[in-house]
C-alpha cells in the first residue's frame, strides 16, 4: 500500500524537516497550477517519470518553466538510448502515485525496491524553497532545497543534480 499524505508528513517530521502545505483544488498540469505561483512562494516545479530502452526508471524534476529536450535528455542523465514516459500503471507500481501527482516525495514509496533514479535539475536546486505535491495533486508542500536532498537520501536514493534544462546548461 503506497504511503498517504499523512504518512509522508509523519516521515518528514521524524526527519526534523519543516514543510508547509497549502490545500487547493486539484491541478493536473503545470498550466493549471499557474495561479498558485502567486499564492505560494518558492520555485514551482514539474516532474517527468521516464524510462530508457533497458527499462531503467528516472524521476526528472525541474522548474515548471524549464525547457527540457527529451531527445537529448538521455545523454545528460546517463540513460541507455532515448527516454520515453512511463505509463500510469508503472508509475503507480513504482512510486505509488497517479499521473498529475508525480513528485519527488513519491520516492517514499520506492525505499525498498530502489527502482527509480532521482534527477534534480541544477537550476531548480538554486532556489531556497521548492514546491511539490504531497503525493496528491490537491495540495502543494514547500520544502527547502537542502531538506529535499535530506529527504531523498533518507529514502535510500542518491539524487543526481544535473543540468537537465536548457536554462541550467546556459549558466
Amino acid at each position: 500500500m503506497p504511503a498517504s499524505r499523512a504518512d509522508l508528513m509523519s516521515y518528514l517530521e521524524a526527519l526534523n524537516i519543516e514543510v508547509t502545505t497549502t490545500d487547493h483544488a486539484p491541478v493536473f498540469t503545470v498550466a493549471e497550477s499557474e495561479d498558485l505561483h502567486e499564492k505560494i512562494s518558492g520555485g514551482h516545479t514539474k516532474n517527468l517519470f521516464v524510462k530508457d530502452k533497458k527499462g531503467r526508471l528516472f524521476l526528472v524534476v525541474a522548474l515548471h518553466d524549464a525547457t527540457i529536450d527529451l531527445k537529448k535528455l538521455h545523454q545528460v542523465i546517463g540513460a541507455q538510448g532515448r527516454v520515453s514516459f512511463g505509463n500510469a500503471d508503472l508509475l503507480m507500481e513504482t512510486l505509488g502515485v497517479a499521473p498529475g501527482s508525480v513528485t519527488p516525495f513519491s520516492l517514499i514509496n520506492d525505499r525498498d525496491a530502489q527502482r527509480v533514479t532521482p534527477i534534480f535539475d541544477s537550476a531548480m536546486m538554486t532556489h531556497e524553497v521548492l514546491n511539490y505535491h504531497p503525493l496528491s495533486n490537491d495540495a502543494t508542500t514547500s520544502i527547502s532545497a537542502d531538506d529535499l536532498l535530506v529527504f531523498t537520501r533518507s529514502c535510500g536514493h542518491e539524487p543526481q543534480v544535473l543540468p537537465v534544462s536548457e536554462e541550467a546548461r546556459a549558466c
